[in-house]
């Protein structure tokens, strides 16, 4: 069973946003972009080295370079469990 975002979170995971440029397989002289998100463990980013190991293997644009940002969204701290229900009317 796959993790919620709110488990990844709490278990130290943030938001991983990648910018790859690539040279096109027909005009190597041009550039593209392509943007990637996941939830990732900094500092050593594994979710992000393995889609550039799978870029590299698979995809036929070489890379030119990776512009990365990683934001932690919520800490184990900020989190709180609350059980209760309040009715209105």
């Amino acid at each position: 069973m796959t993790p919620s975002e709110t488990e990844l979170m709490l278990k130290g995971y943030g938001l991983t946003t990648a910018e790859f440029f690539y040279h096109m397989p027909d005009y190597t002289h041009v550039l593209n972009s392509y943007i990637w998100q996941e939830y990732d463990l900094a500092p050593d980013h594994p979710k992000l080295f393995e889609f550039v190991e799978f870029w590299q293997k698979e995809i036929d644009g070489p890379l030119h370079s990776v512009r990365f940002s990683h934001r932690k969204l919520i800490g184990a701290g900020e989190w709180q469990n609350q059980v209760g229900e309040f009715t209105l009317h």
